[in-house]
């Protein structure tokens, strides 16, 4: 008895809206970039070129059109090159998780500023400095990148670099002071505010 050939299922095909989606986020952020760009050239160009009472109604507006004309141009140059030098990626910002982040910076800002400046003003001035090495779970990358740049805002810490494991060196004002504890939360809450697919953070 022969058994009859067995028939492979067809295979779904991908639909044209799955791909029409990846230009949304390009596109979205094309039209930030580029909004951002405009409203940056008309700070740049000052309320000035929109009174045309000095020069006359119709010269003001010939004036006003030029000036428009070349902030659009412009703009549409500089998001060209900011997409080819800062790609778009799919990132997902969690509100909550960022209002605790600018919260918790503030707060240490002030606590860390008037700490320095105690220290500072301090006759047997209270330091002991030193490097603490702090391992990042953060992959290398734009994350690691935006934490350096956070954490460098805190007084009396600064990265310097990297050593020979990829842990982020960190000069200190008091190696007393519990940093590592504190970078520790500093990651966790920055995880928590952009989760990028596949990718950084």
């Amino acid at each position: 008895m022969t058994r009859a050939p067995l028939r492979e299922s067809p295979r779904p095909r991908a639909s044209n809206g799955a791909h029409g989606n990846t230009g949304r986020p390009v596109a979205r952020a094309a039209l930030a970039r580029g909004l951002g760009f405009f409203g940056f050239w008309l700070l740049l160009v000052g309320p000035g070129s929109l009174d045309g009472s000095s020069i006359g109604l119709s010269a003001g507006l010939a004036h006003l059109a030029g000036d428009l004309v070349l902030g659009l141009a412009a703009s549409l140059v500089a998001t060209r090159v900011s997409l080819r030098l800062l790609p778009p990626s799919p990132v997902a910002i969690h509100c909550a998780a960022l209002a605790k982040l600018a919260a918790r910076f503030l707060a240490q800002s002030i606590l860390a500023g008037l700490d320095v400046a105690r220290r500072a003003f301090d006759p047997r001035l209270p330091l002991n400095p030193g490097y603490l090495a702090y391992p990042l779970r953060i992959p290398q990358g734009r994350g690691r990148a935006v934490f350096g740049a956070y954490t460098s805002l805190m007084p009396g810490t600064l990265p310097v670099g990297t050593d020979e494991t990829g842990a982020l060196v960190y000069h200190c004002l008091d190696q007393g002071q519990p940093i590592a504890s504190g970078l520790a939360r500093d990651e966790a809450l920055l995880r928590q505010v952009g989760i990028q697919r596949g990718a950084d953070v």
